[in-house]
């Protein structure tokens, strides 16, 4: 963008004097003396071509032009001094805020977090989980980590893995399957996710059940209840090796059906940070080791 030359100066010495009400009070907060305050207001004003404050013995008033250019300019001072504030040790700081689906964060992502905090030292990267309904401009995000199939409007977008379906259940349910169709026997976990078991059942050449009972919104809640024997959860399998390697979760059947992956997105609207440049990176090359 281009820029006239801007009268920081005189600009510092306006907000200055707006927030303390006094030339002579912003003169001592700037270490200049009471002249050259005024000098530069009066310098800004004539640029300006219009009076930012009344002045009486009483004080100083805000016209409604000061009004305007206040907030403008305490923004622009606030954003500068965060900037400021995020190098340290001649190396800049900066807070990176993720959102991420459960189900990957606990089953994908959290192990893998201290390569990236030992690797970058200098970003902060908190991390916030949920169910997959996330807000990036309300909660404030950087970016997120979802799962679906990419379809999110307004949203740069970046696959990082497909995440295929399949049942799992404790050994004992386990046991009792021997074919898809005794599924229809047994207890079926429900996601808020629609559709799941009814797409699985339909590859199979089975007409679905009506499922019913409570929707659950975390797959790893679904996965405590089918490992503690309440019913068969349909779960991306890649998430909960670490539940089947140690027993707690079966896979009763080889067939998995994909129904989304993880992406990693942001604002379109947003241009990427240092920070957020730097967890792309590094969640491409930890993906790519696992692939």
């Amino acid at each position: 963008m281009d820029r006239p030359q801007l009268p920081l100066n005189a600009l510092r010495a306006f907000e200055v004097a707006a927030r303390q009400g006094s030339f002579t009070r912003a003169a001592i907060e700037l270490c200049v003396t009471q002249a050259a305050i005024s000098h530069q207001i009066t310098a800004l004003e004539k640029r300006l071509n219009v009076q930012l404050f009344e002045r009486s013995p009483k004080g100083l008033r805000l016209t409604e032009e000061g009004k305007t250019l206040l907030p403008v300019m305490e923004d622009a001072l606030d954003g500068i001094s965060g900037v400021l504030d995020r190098f340290i040790d001649r190396q800049y700081f900066e807070v990176l805020n993720v959102g991420a689906v459960t189900t990957f964060a606990a089953g994908w992502l959290i192990e893998k977090l201290p390569r990236f905090r030992s690797a970058n030292p200098h970003i902060d990267l908190r991390l916030s989980t949920n169910n997959n309904r996330v807000d990036l401009a309300g909660e404030r995000l950087d970016m997120a980590i979802r799962f679906g199939d990419g379809g999110w409007a307004g949203e740069v977008r970046q696959l990082l893995f497909d995440a295929p379906i399949s049942p799992l259940c404790c050994p004992l349910t386990a046991s009792r399957l021997r074919q898809p169709a005794d599924l229809l026997r047994e207890t079926l976990l429900r996601s808020y996710r629609a559709g799941e078991w009814e797409a699985w059942f339909a590859f199979q050449g089975l007409v679905p059940p009506v499922i019913e009972g409570p929707r659950l919104d975390s797959s790893p809640a679904m996965a405590m209840l089918a490992a503690a024997g309440t019913g068969v959860a349909l779960l991306p399998v890649c998430m909960f090796r670490n539940e089947m390697n140690s027993g707690r979760l079966v896979k009763p059947f080889e067939l998995e059906i994909s129904m989304g992956g993880y992406w990693l997105t942001h604002l379109s609207s947003r241009k990427p940070t240092m920070a957020m440049k730097r967890f792309a990176e590094w969640l491409r090359t930890e993906v790519g080791q696992r692939l």
